[in-house]
């Protein structure tokens, strides 16, 4: 959602009743999604061009933005807030929506709305769990925190920074560490570090201990965490996991329930299995199957996890201004496009426009 926002765009035409074209308001920069931290300074943008006076207001939330020594609005037009609070006595938090508005004698114009979040860290909702694993057997930890912005995660080894050169331990964006080939010199407490611009936490301690195991005792393949379910937009890179055990190692491949090929361009295979891929496009939506198969044989365990990719909303016609006598009619169009589909609405002079005696809405507000 927060992927769609960024990328949202606005357009805007005037109808003029005389005979000539007004120098029109734009924008040169609208406010963008934010991420503040406490008790230091935001910035929020608002630059317009046009015919001057042009007068600059903001909002929060829908309501006109009070004004104070710590919320002021710059010549410019852009919103600083001297000291970003969480919650003050007796007034709101500064998080919530924020648009700002620019008027000059021909009409009002609102810029897109820009969400401001506090930057947190709360504390980790999911822990790594103690496992014991037989030697040459496969290891894997999760941790899972709620960061804003999202929390950049590493791991520790007997509180030591974990040495990931080693080609045997993956670390995936998900907080997830696997180790494949077991040593006994991979025995140890393991911990999660979790950091962004808000905090650093550390999460519980958990213990691998490593078996002394039977290597040539036949085990079935197993797969120890499959696939999940994951929504991004496009470009992003999508990650699907598939780590499995089993004696001999099984053999990870990756194929498409619909029979499609995955293709080569942008694919790539993490550790021991697991799915990258690159630079996503709409094309990539589907569901994945991982499958282990027992060597030289047609014994195989699946998985089965679905990618939806997402593509903000982007204008393909916008309205352009138009000059009419009065009496006579006006007729603008607008076409965007986006996965899902974008939903339209029409503002004049910043207020929604709803169909009226003279005023009509065509093709799903097109």
């Amino acid at each position: 959602d927060m992927a769609h926002r960024q990328r949202q765009r606005s357009c805007s035409a005037w109808v003029i009743a005389c005979g000539c074209l007004a120098s029109e308001l734009s924008f040169l920069l609208e406010p963008t999604d934010v991420i503040a931290v406490r008790d230091r300074p935001l910035m929020l943008d608002c630059r317009v061009q046009g015919e001057e006076p042009i007068m600059i207001t903001w909002r929060k939330n829908g309501a006109p933005l009070p004004t104070s020594p710590r919320v002021r609005v710059l010549e410019n037009g852009t919103l600083l807030i001297q000291s970003f609070q969480k919650r003050r006595e007796g007034t709101d938090a500064d998080m919530g929506e924020y648009d700002c508005a620019a008027q000059n004698r021909y009409g009002m114009l609102v810029s897109r709305k820009a969400k401001v979040h506090l930057a947190s860290l709360p504390k980790f909702h999911t822990h790594p769990v103690s496992m014991s694993v037989d030697e040459g057997g496969v290891a894997r930890f999760q941790c899972q925190i709620n960061g804003v912005p999202e929390a950049k995660i590493t791991w520790e080894r007997e509180r030591v920074l974990l040495n990931t050169t080693d080609s045997r331990y993956t670390l995936l964006p998900m907080g997830i560490l696997q180790v494949t080939g077991v040593r006994q010199t991979d025995a140890g407490v393991f911990r999660c570090v979790a950091t962004n611009i808000a905090n650093t936490r550390y999460s519980n301690e958990a213990t691998l201990n490593v078996t002394g195991g039977a290597p040539r005792t036949y085990k079935e393949p197993i797969i120890l965490s499959g696939p999940q379910n994951l929504t991004i937009t496009v470009h992003q890179t999508a990650i699907l996991e598939c780590i499995a055990t089993g004696n001999p190692r099984p053999i990870v491949s990756w194929s498409r329930l619909d029979g499609r090929s995955i293709g080569v361009e942008g694919i790539q295979v993490l550790g021991t299995g697991n799915l990258m891929i690159s630079d996503v496009s709409l094309q990539h939506s589907g569901v994945y199957v991982c499958a282990a198969n027992r060597p030289g044989t047609r014994m195989r365990r699946t998985a089965l996890g679905r990618l939806v990719v997402q593509a903000p909303p982007e204008f393909l016609q916008w309205p352009q201004s138009v000059s009419k006598p009065a009496g006579g009619s006006a007729v603008f169009t607008c076409v965007a496009q986006g996965v899902p589909e974008p939903h339209l609405i029409w503002l004049k002079n910043g207020k929604i426009l709803m169909p009226g005696h003279n005023v009509k809405l065509t093709n799903n507000n097109r």
